[in-house]
């Protein structure tokens, strides 16, 4: 079987960390026996910085006959953080209707949560964030710039599809799981969008009698996330709810440099996209110690999704084995001393 992958380095560590993991793409592909066709470009942020687009014009066109799609990072400190948001990293979500972004947070043995009285598998639970419409929709405008009565509006779109779609992914979740979903709303003050929501939330729970709803609002969710967070499972958050939230979820276990994600295309129509959360990283680039695992576990999830089952389990599981080795290397987000390359070069010998 030959998966054609591109691979979008991006932005800070991003080109780094990704160069430093290809050797694990490649040990995995030969000890699976499958054909892994890695391809490369290079946009991003300083693509934009010379010529004024952070990708061609035609890039989800050259994009959208591969299996899946690599994201190292995004974001510039000379660059707006909407440009390179709405330049690259949403068209991709938008484009190939990537509607699922799935974050496992996960306390692993060996890693210290900033959290008293945690321990490795205490906290294990996997947000499922819509992720093509919400708050994030591109709908709106500014009107009368520079003027003392300048306007800006900024509409949310929440559509039947759309949050059926993410709503029934997080509930089949929760039946391979332990049955429990949590749905984060704001539906005390915004009346229509969260509202809407919830209804859907009660349809589609009448499908699944086994699986347990709570709702949360997303002030409560956030603090419940610190003082109780071995209460979830699956959580399931618009686009804008599930990007906060994750961010708690990813610090709450340890590191953002532990943290991987997937945005899916349901219908295999179009490529899913697998990145880490840690973003840029602009004050360590070129350091050579940023955590690569994040990146590595994104990949456990992409061979997953290329259905090599066996390749992303052995991958979670030399990550795991890893963390659990108090002699492993770590990089400093862990406490650690050690490079990318270490960490790297150790997990490929549990590989």
């Amino acid at each position: 079987m030959v998966h054609e992958v591109a691979t979008i380095p991006g932005d800070g560590i991003g080109p780094e960390v990704i160069d430093a993991v290809q050797p694990v793409f490649d040990d995995v592909s030969e000890r699976f026996e499958f054909d892994l066709e890695l391809v490369r470009y290079d946009w991003g942020s300083e693509r934009y910085l010379e010529s004024g687009s952070m990708m061609p014009d035609d890039g989800l066109d050259e994009l959208a006959g591969y299996d899946a799609i690599v994201l190292g990072a995004i974001g510039h400190p000379d660059v707006p953080d909407h440009v390179t948001l709405n330049n690259l990293l949403l068209p991709i979500r938008k484009g190939f209707d990537q509607a699922i972004c799935k974050r496992p947070a996960i306390l692993f043995d060996g890693v210290e949560s900033p959290l008293e009285g945690y321990d490795g598998g205490d906290i294990d639970f996997v947000v499922y964030r819509e992720n093509t419409e919400g708050e994030y929709a591109d709908m709106g405008g500014q009107e009368h710039p520079g003027h003392g009565h300048e306007v800006a509006i900024q509409s949310a779109v929440f559509t039947r599809t759309g949050t059926e779609r993410i709503v029934r992914a997080a509930f089949e979740a929760a039946t391979e799981r332990e049955g429990r979903v949590t749905s984060i709303t704001k539906s005390n003050a915004q009346a229509h969008s969260m509202v809407f929501w919830d209804q859907i939330v009660e349809d589609v729970s009448a499908e699944y009698p086994d699986v347990t709803v709570e709702r949360l609002l997303v002030d409560a969710a956030s603090m419940d996330f610190i003082r109780r967070p071995e209460a979830f499972d699956v959580v399931v958050a618009s686009n804008l709810f599930g990007d906060i939230l994750t961010d708690i979820g990813a610090i709450i276990t340890g590191s953002m440099g532990l943290a991987p994600s997937a945005n899916i295309n349901v219908s295999g129509e179009y490529p899913s996209m697998f990145e880490p959360v840690h973003g840029s990283a602009p004050d360590i680039v070129g350091d050579g110690v940023a955590n690569p695992l994040a990146t590595i576990l994104s990949a456990a999830m992409l061979f997953d999704h290329l259905d090599e089952t066996e390749a992303g389990d052995a991958v979670w599981s030399a990550v795991t084995d890893q963390l659990a080795d108090s002699d492993a290397p770590r990089t400093p987000d862990l406490g650690g001393s050690a490079t990318t390359a270490q960490v790297v070069a150790d997990l490929r010998t549990r590989l």
